[in-house]
């Protein structure tokens, strides 16, 4: 490192380039040294000029940091480099996780009263997807996991954050009464 030239975008871009996961703006700042506005600024400039360019990467702001990913518009090159799909959820798991994420911090059995069903296969699989970790317990007898939403979820949603989540009301048709 001793030897590199100093440019702070060219930097950030490098950041982006070779993290897996998003990176938030104190992270950076940590890795960097750089002022946490000075970050933002650079990010900013970065997340512009790659929009404008149309190109097949873009960066975006996900699951509170920043990424860089494949521009959706040429997302079907990028596919043909994977063997296969990745594995989609069923419904059970699709509802469970939209349980979750609504109503979370949530125990197991406070979930399958509200599905009616058992769930300890689904509960294991978004274990295993890492779509949802354990939290804490509940003050309550015996003493409960609490279950929430992790990163991994955001990111396998396009989600900035939970507040990205739509509302009851967006659920809502208009047309009933």
């Amino acid at each position: 490192m001793d030897n590199e030239v100093f440019n702070p975008k060219a930097m950030m871009e490098a950041l982006l380039f070779a993290s897996p996961e998003p990176l938030r703006v104190k992270d950076l700042k940590e890795m960097t040294g750089l002022p946490e506005n000075e970050i933002e600024d650079l990010l900013d400039e970065l997340r512009e000029e790659y929009s404008q360019r149309g190109g097949g990467v873009l960066i975006t702001q996900l699951a509170g940091g920043y990424i860089m990913h494949t521009n959706p518009d040429h997302s079907g090159w990028a596919r043909k480099l994977k063997a296969s799909e990745p594995a989609k959820l069923s419904q059970a798991s699709l509802e469970s996780l939209a349980i979750i994420a609504y109503k979370q911090p949530i125990t197991k059995a406070e979930l399958e009263a509200l599905r009616g069903v058992n769930s300890d296969g689904v509960m294991k699989t978004l274990l295993d997807r890492r779509l949802i970790k354990i939290v804490g317990r509940k003050e309550a007898p015996g003493k409960p996991l609490l279950y929430g939403t992790t990163q991994e979820f955001l990111i396998h949603f396009g989600l900035k954050d939970l507040t990205g989540l739509p509302t009851l009301k967006e659920f809502q048709r208009e047309d009933v009464v």
